[in-house]
């Protein structure tokens, strides 16, 4: 029989690694801050000697104080530091945080103005998510736009870089609010260059057609809270865990799901830390 005195070392010591834990989870949406990088060469992409660089920054959530303009303002320093040919953003810039946990929101002429910052050679491109379109959808459109950064809704636009690469970025309207077209997009696409697909959910990737050499989406926040040896607890997909995370290939056509930057409902992660995505695609 255990003694009182192990007894209370024990629960002591399980209420302390308890307590940590939970500090931890608050703590990792506003500090902690990572780069995960992939590098492959999707189908139709040629070899190149210098692979395409691809940046993507996903569910923002600007909020007081899990998401504020200096913590914005630091993302934004640490995209233009990676240096890439492109700059993608995927949806969900408004806050997804109950307004009881909340101090205040950062008004969307503040967040614009730091997202107008960021630099690449071949520019700053967007989708809009499910939470922008709860929330005021052609405001968080107009702010994207009077910042420099188009916003796709079912449409595509080739790009071509300083080399001479061409290639198609497309946008699908966001799938939660009923605003996807997959079919007009692909209309829009109008020869044989490689096309990479910007999508805010991954439920449309088992729609995507082969002529998409990848497909990169946000939304899931890679579950946000990540148990280990059992995963993500809650990935708001119909697919589960299908496409909760990462460099996923089905059938020889690519998706990468990036894990996000905020927080949804409740302001914490845990093994699921905020990340910019690089690509380097050839």
């Amino acid at each position: 029989m255990i003694s009182r005195r192990a007894f209370l070392r024990l629960f002591g010591g399980a209420f302390a690694a308890s307590a940590g834990l939970l500090s931890y989870a608050f703590i990792e949406p506003r500090y902690r801050l990572v780069t995960t990088s992939y590098r492959f060469t999707p189908p139709g992409f040629p070899k190149r000697a210098k692979p395409l660089r691809i940046a993507a920054i996903a569910d923002l959530h600007a909020v007081e104080p899990w998401m504020p303009l200096s913590r914005i303002e630091e993302i934004v320093r640490a995209t233009n530091a990676l240096e890439p040919d492109l700059i993608v953003l995927l949806g969900d810039y408004v806050s997804a945080i109950p307004r009881r946990l909340r101090s205040g929101i950062v008004p969307m002429q503040v967040w614009g103005g730091a997202l107008a910052k960021l630099s690449a050679p071949l520019g700053t491109f967007a989708v809009l998510g499910n939470h922008d379109w709860y929330h005021e959808p052609e405001a968080v459109r107009a702010t994207l736009a009077g910042n420099g950064i188009p916003v796709f809704e079912n449409e595509a636009k080739k790009l071509k870089t300083a080399d001479g690469f061409e290639f198609w970025l497309a946008g699908l309207g966001d799938q939660v609010a009923r605003r996807d077209d997959l079919a007009s997009t692909m209309r829009a696409i109008t020869d044989d260059a490689p096309a990479l697909l910007l999508a805010h959910e991954p439920d449309i990737f088992p729609q995507v057609p082969e002529r998409i050499s990848l497909t990169l989406c946000g939304h899931t926040h890679g579950g946000q809270i990540r148990v280990p040896f059992l995963g993500p607890l809650i990935v708001p997909s119909r697919y589960g865990t299908r496409y909760a995370y990462g460099h996923i290939v089905e059938q020889g056509r690519h998706l990468v799901v990036s894990g996000g930057l905020g927080c949804t409902f409740l302001p914490v992660r845990f093994a699921m830390p905020p990340e910019i995505v690089l690509l380097q695609l050839g």
